[in-house]
Order: C-alpha cells, then sequence, then structure tokens
C-alpha cells in the first residue's frame, strides 16, 4: 500500500528528531500527528495535530491508529506493547519487534552476535554475584544500564570489582551490563533504511567524535574503505536479523589493531545523520517518510563531504545559573557551506540538545577548517577532526 501525500502519518514521540521527520513529511505533503506527553516539546511546534498523551494510553493509540495510515517512532523506549496494539490496525515501521532489542543492552548485545557481528566482551548483571564472578578480563570496564540509558547517561566507569560494586549499588542494582574498557582508535556509525519490501540502502559511513558520553562532531568524507564497507554489511546484517523496516543506526568502535566491534543500535534517524540534511540527495528524515508511506527508497548519494557539530545548551550558557547569551549567528552564517538548525527549545540547558550545525565544501578538508572557525566563534569544546 502506498499512503498518498495529503494522508496522515503518526509519530510517537515530540522531540527534535520528531521536529525533523513532521517538516520533512510536511514537505512531500503528509499531515502529520504526534502522540506525546509534553505539550510544549519541539515537534508539537510544527505538527498538523497533536494528542497530548502517554505511550500507553490504549484510547490515544486507537484514535491514532484511526487516522493515520502509517506510524513511526522518534526515540527507542516508546513500549513495544504500543508498537503491537497500532500494528493491529495500521502500519508501523519499525516493529515491536525490532525495536525490543535496542531497548536492552543486554538483549541487544546477544541480538548482535548471534547476526555474526563482534561486540565487546561483556557480562550480564542483575545481582552482586554476578560481579563477584565477573572474568579479570572486563576490568577495567564500563557498567552500563541495561534499559533507558543514552548520552552517556546510567554509565560508570570502573577500574576494579570493588569499583564495580560501588557504582551497582549507586545505580540502585538495576539490570546493567558489565563491559570491558577497549583500546578505541574512533568510532563509526552507519545510517540505513529498508523498506517492507526487504529492500535497503546504506548512507556514507560517518566518523564521530564525543565529549561527555554526548555526540559532538560527525565528519562524513565519502571515502570508501574495506572498514566502511565492512561496517555497511554488518549493519545490513543486523537490519536483515530484525527483519528492520524504516530508518536504523548503527555504532562501530574501531579497535586501535583494525578490528570493527559494533557497540550500539538506535531505531530511528540518528544524530550522525544529520549531516544528510545537507550533504545528501534524500535525508534521512525524509527517508523515514518514504518507507512509511511505501515510497521507493531515496537517493544516499553524498552531494558533498560534511562535518556535523552538535549544539547544546552550553552554546548559550557559561554555567548553570548563567543568563543565556544568543550565540553569534550571523558571523557562523558568513562562513560558506554552514546550515543552521535549531529545534524550537525554548530554554538552553547545560548539556541539552539545542541544533545543530552541518557544514559542506567542495573537499573535506575545506569543511574541517570551516567547522573549526565556527567552532572557534562559538566556544565549542571539541574541534573538528582532520582527515584521517
Amino acid at each position: 500500500m502506498t499512503v498518498a501525500p495529503g494522508q496522515w502519518l503518526g509519530v510517537l514521540g515530540a522531540g527534535q528528531l520528531g521536529r525533523m521527520f513532521c517538516q520533512s513529511a510536511q514537505a512531500m505533503g503528509y499531515r502529520v500527528l504526534v502522540l506525546a506527553p509534553e505539550s510544549d516539546a519541539p515537534a508539537v511546534d510544527v505538527a498538523d495535530d497533536h494528542s497530548i498523551a502517554e505511550y500507553d494510553d490504549t484510547q490515544a493509540l486507537g484514535e491514532m491508529a484511526k487516522r493515520c495510515l502509517a506510524v513511526t517512532t522518534e526515540f527507542e523506549n516508546v513500549p513495544a506493547r504500543s508498537l503491537e496494539l497500532l500494528s493491529r490496525r495500521t502500519r508501523v515501521t519499525p516493529g515491536a519487534s525490532a525495536v525490543c532489542p535496542a531497548q536492552d543492552r543486554s538483549l541487544e548485545k546477544r541480538f548482535i552476535k548471534s547476526m555474526g557481528v563482534p561486540v565487546a566482551p561483556y557480562a550480564d548483571i542483575t545481582q552482586l554475584a554476578d560481579i563477584e564472578a565477573a572474568p579479570d578480563h572486563l576490568f577495567p570496564g564500563i557498567l552500563k544500564a541495561a534499559r533507558l540509558g543514552y548520552d552517556g547517561k546510567g554509565q560508570y566507569r570502573v577500574a576494579n570489582r570493588q569499583e564495580a560494586i560501588v557504582a551497582f549499588t549507586d545505580a540502585q542494582m538495576v539490570p546493567c551490563v558489565l563491559e570491558a574498557k577497549l583500546e578505541l582508535a574512533y568510532e563509526l556509525s552507519v545510517v540505513l533504511a529498508r523498506n517492507t519490501e526487504g529492500e535497503q540502502i546504506t548512507y556514507p559511513v560517518a566518523r564521530n567524535i564525543h565529549h561527555d558520553g554526548i555526540l559532538a562532531v560527525t565528519h562524513v568524507d565519502g571515502c570508501v574503505t574495506d572498514l566502511t564497507v565492512a561496517a555497511q554489511q554488518a549493519a545490513i546484517q543486523i537490519a536483515q536479523g530484525l527483519g528492520y523496516h524504516g530508518v536504523l543506526c548503527v555504532e562501530f568502535f574501531v579497535l586501535r589493531d583494525g578490528t570493527l566491534v559494533a557497540n550500539e543500535m538506535a531505531p530511528r534517524p540518528h544524530n550522525s545523520g544529520h549531516f544528510t540534511q545537507n550533504a545528501c540527495v534524500t535525508s534521512q528524515f525524509e527517508q523515514q517518510a518514504r518507507v512509511m508511506a511505501g515510497l521507493p527508497l531515496g537517493d544516499t548519494r553524498l552531494l558533498a563531504p560534511s562535518v556535523m557539530l552538535n549544539l547544546l545548551g552550553d552554546t548559550w550558557l557559561s554555567s548553570d545559573d548563567a543568563e543565556p547569551i544568543e550565540p553569534k549567528w550571523s558571523a557562523v552564517l558568513a562562513k560558506p557551506g554552514t546550515s543552521l538548525h535549531l529545534y524550537g527549545k525554548r530554554q538552553a540547558r547545560i548539556g541539552r540538545k539545542m541544533g545543530h550545525i552541518n557544514i559542506t565544501a567542495e573537499r573535506f578538508e575545506q569543511a574541517v577548517d570551516i567547522a573549526n572557525e565556527v567552532v572557534e566563534l562559538l566556544g565549542l569544546p571539541v574541534a573538528a577532526m582532520s582527515a584521517p
């Protein structure tokens, strides 16, 4: 079934990813209904209509299914049960069974391993005895909450068994995974789209830099290597194994010896795919709408090398109690190849994602140089990386 422009599409969640999905779907002629418990979130401001309800509100879900010919999510922690209920009455991409593994780190790691894709050595931790029994090679390590962790939240670096016990106790003994700390060279991510016919297409591989656990810089130079091809193939294996329909991101660690290890997956558009808005023929958000509507997958060719800079509330604030100061947008946008994407959030807070800047140029080195000029103008914490 193809959903024609003018019909309703639905999205669960009202954050910035939902906002950018709305804008892309509306540009294609669709009307968008957002369901979320918040009344003042970024996607609510731009949606054609919104339903203020919890994600497990069966009445609200029923009304959404009546109006929308297809529904998606903008974050991975929408209850799988809600997706399953919606799927009885309308198209849901991605489906509940595909989202479930991404909602729990333990399930996620077991699934990825079952697809023949390596992951970091780890152990499931549900009680103190599991830490006592953990093999020595997991130390030093990172103790990660199995559910609801993101942007470095719910993660504890532990040098030894005793520190892991303290961290697990501080985390109130919620289920966790203890993951060995690896010798990392850098991180890659692959964004792909897979439709309901099983056709799939990948975007150029992105290379990422984090700061305090949050993505700070993404670069895409368009170079194809054995490693980038291996990452794309591994991401496709994972999507196929999930029976995935929609936009999916898989993050990989590249170790110092060149080994590729899957870190985690996000069943939705991803921060590291924001470059697609200006650097590719079809953005990740338009791709999301295409899959929902049963339209052909869009062209993912890279039109220009790109650098993405994440903008946190820190850019407006020098400290938590400081008065916001509007950044120097005129000076930023005077730089060639710069595109500003703000999320419409009314209050800046330290660590809050407020927007991003995409920089494109004819050569990757040019994009890096301009990005570093923007970093200096805005006082961002991480410089754009040089070409690998």
